[in-house]
C-alpha cells in the first residue's frame, strides 16, 4: 500500500496540450489551521529531486501531534515557513530588508503564523527549527533551558563563508522574535538578540547533493538532544538505498496521516493503481514508473 500511495501521489501527467496536473490539491492536514499540499510538494520527493518546503512543514506538523512524551513535552518542531521567508526577504542575512527597508517582525507574516504552537514553542525545552537557504536544508537545536543553538548541517561541520555566518546570525534573532512572539523570553537580551551565536555540531551527513531535506527530517524524528555534548554526535549513517526509501516512507506518511481529511480519497485511490510487475525494486524511488506498470481502475 506505501508503494501505491507513493506512486499515486508524486506521479505527474501531461495532457495532450502539455497541461500537467502539478496544482491539484492533494492533501489538507488539521493542525493549528489547514495545512494544503498539491501534487507538485508531493512530487518533490521523486527521485533525485530537492524536496518543497511544504513537505517539511507536514512532516513538522505531524511530528508535533504524536502521542509521543518526546513531542509532547520535550521537543517543539517549529514549521520553516516564516523562517524562509523572512530570509528570502533579508538576504544574505541582512536586518533591514531591502526589500521593505525594514527590520524583521513576526506580524508581517500573518498567513503562516496559526501554524505556530505557542504553548510548546514556550514550553519545550528544546526546539528543532529546520531551515532553507539557497537550496539547502539544515536543522537547528535551540535549547531554550540554556539559551544555546546549535547547527545540524548534512554537508557542512562549520560556516561555509561569511555570507552563512551573516544568514545564521538572523536566524537565530528569528528564532528569538518568534519565542518572544509566543510569550516566551528572547534568547538574548536587547541588541545582543542581533548576535546570537550557534555552534556546528559535527554529525554524518549525506552522500548526495539532493538529499538534506531527508536528513534534516529524520533528525527531527531521532536525534536526542541532550546527547549533543562537546560539538560532536555520534551516529550511524544510512546506507543511501535506505535514504532513498524515505521518499517512499514520507509520502504514504503525510497522505495516510489522520491529520489528513482526504485520507479516505488517498486509501481509495492509492488502492485503485494495479502494478502489473509487483516486486521490491518498485519501493525505491529511483525505479522508474511508467504506462506498462501501472493500470488504474
Amino acid at each position: 500500500m506505501k508503494q501505491k500511495c507513493y506512486i499515486w501521489g508524486t506521479r505527474l501527467k501531461e495532457d495532450a496540450d502539455g497541461n500537467t496536473n502539478e496544482y491539484e490539491h492533494m492533501c489538507t492536514l488539521i493542525a493549528q489551521d489547514e495545512h494544503l499540499l498539491i501534487r507538485m510538494h508531493l512530487a518533490s520527493l521523486q527521485a533525485k529531486s530537492d524536496i518543497e518546503s511544504g513537505i517539511v512543514s507536514a512532516i513538522c506538523l505531524i511530528l508535533n501531534q504524536k502521542n509521543e512524551k518526546r513531542f509532547q513535552e520535550q521537543i517543539y518542531c517549529l514549521p520553516p515557513d516564516i523562517v524562509n521567508m523572512a530570509l528570502s526577504d533579508h538576504p544574505n542575512g541582512e536586518f533591514i530588508s531591502p526589500k521593505t527597508n525594514k527590520e524583521f517582525r513576526v506580524e508581517d507574516y500573518p498567513s503562516f503564523i496559526p501554524f505556530i504552537d505557542a504553548k510548546k514553542l514556550t514550553s519545550h525545552p528544546y526546539i528543532f527549527a529546520p531551515v532553507c537557504y539557497s537550496g539547502h536544508w539544515w536543522l537547528w537545536l535551540i535549547d531554550t533551558t540554556k539559551r544555546r543553538c546549535h547547527i545540524l548541517d548534512p554537508l557542512h561541520k562549520k560556516a561555509p563563508g561569511e555570507e552563512r555566518k551573516k544568514v545564521n546570525k538572523f536566524t537565530g534573532y528569528v528564532f528569538s522574535r518568534l519565542i518572544t512572539y509566543a510569550g516566551g523570553e528572547p534568547l538574548k537580551k536587547g541588541e545582543k538578540e542581533k548576535e546570537i551565536k550557534s555552534s556546528y555540531v559535527k554529525i554524518s551527513d549525506q552522500k548526495s547533493s539532493y538529499d538534506c531535506a531527508i536528513y534534516v527530517m529524520k533528525w527531527m524524528e531521532l536525534i536526542e538532544p541532550e546527547n549533543i555534548k562537546n560539538g560532536k554526535y555520534e551516529w550511524d549513517n544510512w546506507p543511501q538505498e535506505e535514504v532513498d526509501h524515505y521518499r517512499v516512507e514520507y509520502a504514504s506518511r503525510i497522505l495516510f496521516s489522520e491529520m489528513n481529511k482526504e485520507r479516505d480519497r488517498t486509501i481509495r485511490e492509492s488502492n485503485a493503481i494495479r502494478l502489473s510487475k509487483p516486486s521490491s525494486v518498485l519501493l525505491s524511488p529511483f525505479y522508474q514508473i511508467n504506462s506498462a506498470d501501472i493500470e488504474t481502475a
